[in-house]
């Protein structure tokens, strides 16, 4: 299962579509269900309270002789993986004691130098405690991630060790001479962080602790992240980097507990939000983690390409691609297209530009077969809503760039129609703009906002094996936070996590899109980080967002509280008040009046809301309350929720082989749970509905995962798969396209 059924990192996207007719008029007849067979092998993660882990461990071994231990987990959290039949399992997870499950999942790494936009140069004149230079000296970070390149002679002098989670050893190098398997992701992360030569990173005398818990491809299990966080809490890091996650929108998802609990045991987390942006409800796990500082991307000052056709006013946005040569065309080329880019559909491209739909075959693949042809560039538009940030699987000297559906849709229809076929490359500034793939939050059932902050995450450039790269995404984002926690600590080596998360997220700067318009809070969480002023920060406010939680319309007026803590790190005494926020039908304040901290004191006091949900109105609500010390301002974000939003009802959908001949399983997880959910298979090229693959009633929150045979469908070939979950009157759905073929599906 691990290897094979995944849960992808932060670049997987999944299609949603509205159901047609027929399969309106058919989903209301739901069948009874068919019995599944239950007898295969699952791997699974059991969670307990320390108390009962050794019981649970004694009880394991000795009534389930079949079920094999993998890892005991007593730091992170506590509980254990757990290898065998999943009757045995399920059997298990009834055991008393046994508080939570999850399937182990699969993790892949989620894919720039912009040092001195986030103020790294404007610290060159600080100094610590010790009267040291503020480099990072001295500060463990733990990289949780493909291993490094510790040869680098930009990382050589900064690697003090580590352990290879994948391989059991001490040798956490990045994965070389293994084609395509081959990964650069870690040592690129490193750099970013502490890169000391050629490029300079974040904090470049920061000591970098390795811990390769993804291996070849990138790709590595919860099992093997969580190990990699135990690993790092004993080592007693100071700070951990984790450029990783999933697609679950969830807080109680393993790696974010496990996050959660480093945090409680004095580690300052770090993690991406997730590449799978700009739609809401798209921050995967562990960006999930409370306790965490969750970073989503932003842009440093770069000149991005776009494309116009003709005298056509429209604007068409362009994502490079990485491993791609840069797009810099500077004159005019015709544009062709070439359907989804299979070596047959290229006809007459020499030195033109190739227009591709997304799907189907890899993007290195449509490349390829462009090159081979003599194409002058590759445009790939997306088969679903939105833009996406792509990487090529192997360096190709030929421009490639992705578009968003709309616009690729929009230029074929140009090319259509028009006489005009020839399109030319502008470019614009953009800076402190939010990356368009950047996930944003809030996250389901807690309604937390994240991300915390953003930080550059778009064309960085930093090391990798042999040489350096331009990479983007919020993997990218990350280490400058991770970075940037590794000066504050240095400055401030008894400040707790916490403090040094309302450092960053205190002193960030609020970020405007084109419009000149403030991004919400669960975009762009407190802003973007500021270097000098988080470590100079005097003033702390923590928690540094506040999360009011979910109402209904129908709830009377109704005080939610909050105890917040003012933190007074210098040394004379300071005057605190609250801006009277805007007024607002149905929604009242009340908050302290002007109080004083004394000098490294804190004081802990209450911010109230007073509701009327039914004044109010449904949906998500969000502002900035803001706390005066004298001229200087600290803005925190608030939400809350009233009604059951519009989270998609559910998510990371996958389907694949089983661990026996003639098997197949699928997962999914439930956000909020489902009054009803199910599988429904269609032909895919006439669309009449063939039957249900699963389908249940009320469903609990979490992931469904289940096994059945190849008997049990009855079915073989190539199906349309419409994912439907439905709660509190919002119906969603997933298509995708599965095979049902052991022979094809072999696992492995």
């Amino acid at each position: 299962m691990q290897n094979r059924f995944t849960l992808l990192l932060l670049c997987l996207l999944w299609i949603t579509i509205p159901i047609n007719a027929e399969a309106a008029a058919i989903f209301p007849q739901r069948p009874e269900l068919p019995h599944f067979s239950q007898s295969e092998k699952i791997s699974s993660i059991i969670m307990t309270e320390e108390s009962n882990l050794s019981k649970l461990v004694k009880t394991t071994t000795r009534h389930y002789p079949l079920i094999k231990i993998n890892r005991v987990f007593d730091t992170a959290f506590h509980g254990f993986s757990v290898y065998g039949k999943r009757s045995d399992i399920e059997k298990l997870k009834k055991e008393a004691g046994v508080e939570q499950s999850f399937p182990v999942s699969t993790y892949k790494v989620s894919l720039d130098e912009s040092v001195p936009f986030i103020g790294g140069d404007k610290i060159r004149g600080l100094f610590d405690q010790s009267n040291e230079r503020i480099t990072g000296k001295g500060i463990k970070v733990g990289v949780i991630d493909t291993g490094i390149d510790y040869n680098h002679p930009d990382l050589k002098n900064n690697y003090h060790g580590g352990f290879d989670l994948v391989d059991g050893d001490n040798d956490p190098m990045e994965t070389k001479g293994q084609a395509d398997l081959q990964t650069f992701h870690g040592t690129h992360v490193a750099g970013i962080i502490a890169a000391d030569g050629k490029l300079k990173g974040v904090a470049p005398d920061a000591e970098i602790i390795a811990y390769r818990a993804l291996g070849p491809g990138g790709v590595g299990t919860s099992e093997q992240v969580i190990a990699a966080i135990e690993q790092a809490i004993k080592d007693k890091v100071d700070i951990i980097n984790l450029s990783l996650g999933n697609t679950i929108n969830g807080p109680d998802w393993p790696t974010s507990i496990a996050l959660d609990k480093a945090v409680e045991k004095g580690i300052i987390a770090v993690t991406s939000s997730g590449n799978s942006g700009p739609e809401v409800w798209t921050v995967g796990s562990p960006g999930t983690s409370s306790k965490a500082i969750s970073v989503g991307a932003s842009t440093p000052p770069i000149k991005v390409p776009f494309l116009q056709i003709g005298a056509k006013a429209r604007k068409i946005n362009l994502t490079p691609m990485q491993n791609a040569s840069p797009w810099d065309l500077q004159r005019e080329y015709e544009v062709v297209p070439a359907g989804i880019g299979e070596r047959e559909q290229f006809v007459d491209v020499k030195d033109k530009i190739v227009l591709l739909e997304r799907g189907k075959i890899t993007f290195t693949e449509k490349a390829l077969h462009a090159k081979e042809n003599r194409a002058k560039a590759v445009l790939i538009y997306n088969n679903v809503e939105g833009e996406f940030a792509g990487s090529l699987e192997l360096e190709l000297d030929i421009p490639v760039a992705s578009l968003s559906k709309e616009d690729g849709l929009w230029l074929s229809k140009q090319l259509e129609s028009s006489e005009n076929n020839f399109i030319r490359t502008e470019y614009l500034e953009h800076v402190d703009e939010l990356a368009a793939f950047s996930s944003r939050g809030p996250v389901t059932q807690t309604w937390d906002i994240k991300p915390d902050v953003v930080a550059p995450g778009v064309a960085i450039d930093s090391t990798v094996p042999n040489g350096y790269l331009a990479l983007q995404g919020t993997s990218m984002a990350a280490p400058h936070v991770a970075g940037a926690a590794a000066l504050i600590k240095q400055a401030h080596p008894d400040w707790t996590p916490e403090q040094v998360k309302a450092a960053l997220m205190n002193t960030a700067k609020i970020l405007v899109d084109e419009k000149k318009q403030e991004y919400k809070p669960y975009e762009q969480g407190a802003g973007r980080i500021q270097l000098k002023e988080a470590i100079e920060a005097e003033s702390l406010v923590y928690p540094s967002s506040f999360a009011f939680g979910m109402l209904h319309q129908e709830d009377i007026r109704t005080e939610r509280s909050m105890k917040v803590t003012i933190d007074n790190q210098s040394s004379e005494t300071k005057q605190y008040r609250f801006k009277l926020p805007k007024q607002q039908n149905g929604l009242q304040w009340k908050l302290p009046n002007s109080l004083y901290v004394g000098p490294k004191q804190k004081k802990v006091i209450s911010v109230t809301q007073d509701i009327t949900p039914s004044v109010i109105g449904a949906g998500l609500h969000h502002g900035r309350l803001v706390l005066m010390e004298g001229s200087n301002k600290i803005e925190i974000p608030y939400m809350f929720v009233i009604e059951e939003p519009d989270y998609p009802r559910v998510m990371g959908f996958q389907f694949g082989a089983g661990d026996k001949p003639d098997t197949f399983k699928y997962e999914l997880f439930l956000p909020r749970g489902a009054e009803e959910y199910g599988i429904a298979l269609y032909d895919p090229d006439t669309l009449r509905f063939i039957t249900f693959l699963d389908w249940a009633k009320d469903v609990p929150r979490g992931v469904i995962e289940k096994e059945i045979t190849q008997e049990d469908i009855g079915l073989k070939g190539i199906y349309k798969a419409i994912v439907f979950a439905r709660k509190e009157g919002q119906e969603d759905t997933v298509e995708v396209d599965i095979v049902i073929d052991s022979e094809i599906n072999l696992p492995g």
